[in-house]
Formats: C-alpha cells, structure tokens, sequence
C-alpha cells in the first residue's frame, strides 16, 4: 500500500486511480510531513478516542488519525474518492467512510450509525475544510454538534486570522464576535501553499476551536438573537460609531443612549470594531 503523503505518491495515485484534483470542491491535498504532524499532534487523539475528519481526499492525514487508534469517521462529498480510501484505509478497522456533502448531515446521527453508539461521547473534528464554505462549517460544528470537544481546522489564513483577530485589528468583526460567543480559538501553525498539491493560490493556517461547554458561552444575555443582530447591524456600517449603531438599532434617541454608553463606561464615540464581545453584550443588556 502506497501512503499518500508525499506529492509522488500522490501524483501516483491519481494516475492509478485516473483521477485529477476536482477544483469545484477545493481539492488541495496536503504533502508536508511535517504539518501533518503538527495536525495530528493537536487532535491529542489515542485509542479511547472519537474522531470526525471532513475532506479525507486520498487519506493522507486519516491514516495519521487512524493510526492513534481512535475510531474515525472521515466524510468527503467526492464517491470517486471511495477505492482510493478503501485502499489507503484497508490496515484500519476502526475506520468509517461516508460520502456526501458535510453540510446536509446531522454529524452526531451519522457518528453513532456509524459505530453503533447508543450515546455520543465527546469527540473531536479534524478538517482540510474548502475555502469556499469555511464559515458555514464552522457555524454547523458550534451550533449543530453540542458534544463536540475540539475542532482542528485548516483554512484560508486570512479568514484564520479573523476568528482569532483582537479588537481594534484590522480583521476583527462580525466573524470573529461571532465565533468567540461559542468557542476559544487558538493558532496552531501556518502553512505554505507550497504544501500542497495541486498548489493553491493562498496560504493556509490551522487553528483549533474549543467550545464552550454546551449550554454555556462566553457572555451571558438574556435575547441571544438580540445581541446577534445588533453585532451584524454594528459592522454593516463600520463607520459609524456605537452611538450611532445603538440609536438606529434599538430606536433611541442620541442623549438617552449617550447616557447607557456613558454609565457603562464607554466612549459614545467608539466605533464598532473597538468593542469587545463583553461590550456588546453590556449594551445589549441595558437597552
């Protein structure tokens, strides 16, 4: 059996198989050694472990998983990668294979058909997720899969350093207040696009998200939906400052607001992207 994880044998591969990276599905197959390690070593996986990987491709990182001795489920939408993985996973009996688009499944369902548990234990998502649909994953994993213990990503490095991004930066904004309500996010490790093959245009990081347990987040309000919407309505017009953003949103006038901002202790001049997520939360509150 060949390991995919190098580019001839990957190259290899594809010629056996007659198969070539599919660009619609954003496969970029990882051929660094020494990232895979890294990816690996973060999951913190041994044999008492539960594993989703989402994008296998030709099973590079899941044999690396699959080799802790956890049980792994890996889910790609592309069938034609099924031989290939049945090959690459065929000295690996506490691997699953299912084939379908990540986002039209229930994660939890599919992880106790798939080794018949009565309960879901806590586990943890390994992913190469594709640029394209980076967000609503992340969404669907915070927000759908409440045993979910941690997840290590691979992703665009710009949208990496938004979810991990601090007020006042740059990239901070509705993506990363939205992502800190349900999660801790940590950077892991930056990657080359010349880790890749085919070779992508961008680079890549890997960060790895810890949810907050289920039923608890970062910031305790009493309208959930509330605070959301007037984040998103904050960061649409990121000119203005809060005090523009509360007296639009919440339909108060100027010097009403000015005095909440003001015995909260806070500049009604601030603009947005300043605030922390205790911020909106306080002001939420006591609108």
């Amino acid at each position: 059996m060949v390991s995919p994880a190098s580019l001839s044998s990957v190259k290899s591969m594809m010629q056996r198989f007659a198969m070539h990276p599919k660009k619609k599905w954003g496969q970029n197959f990882l051929v660094d050694q020494n990232i895979l390690s890294k990816i690996v070593a973060a999951c913190e996986l041994d044999e008492n472990s539960l594993a989703v990987e989402i994008g296998p491709g030709l099973g590079a990182l899941t044999e690396r998983l699959a080799a802790s001795g956890a049980r792994v489920l890996a889910i790609d939408i592309d069938r034609q990668l099924k031989p290939v993985l049945e090959e690459t996973m065929a000295d690996y009996d506490r691997v699953r294979l299912l084939f379908g688009d990540i986002l039209e499944f229930d994660l939890e369902q599919e992880l106790a058909r798939a080794f018949n548990l009565e309960n879901i234990s806590p586990y943890k998502v390994c992913a190469n997720i594709p640029y394209n649909i980076t967000t609503p994953i992340i969404f669907q994993l915070l927000e759908q899969c409440p045993h979910l213990e941690s997840a290590i990503l691979m992703m665009q490095k710009e949208v990496a350093q938004r979810l991990a991004a601090a007020p006042g930066s740059k990239d901070y904004g509705l993506l990363t207040l939205n992502v800190a309500y349900h999660s801790r996010v940590e950077m892991i490790t930056r990657v080359s696009r010349n880790c890749f093959y085919p070779r992508p245009e961008v680079d890549s990081s890997v960060v790895k998200i810890t949810p907050y347990p289920y039923h608890t987040k970062r910031v305790t309000v009493k309208d959930e939906q509330t605070l959301k919407k007037f984040m998103k309505a904050a960061f649409q017009q990121r000119r203005k400052t809060i005090l523009n953003s509360c007296t639009g949103f919440f339909k108060t006038e100027k010097p009403s607001a000015a005095a909440i901002l003001k015995s909260l202790d806070l500049n009604p001049d601030t603009r947005p992207e300043q605030l922390s997520l205790e911020d909106f939360a306080r002001i939420t509150e006591m609108f």
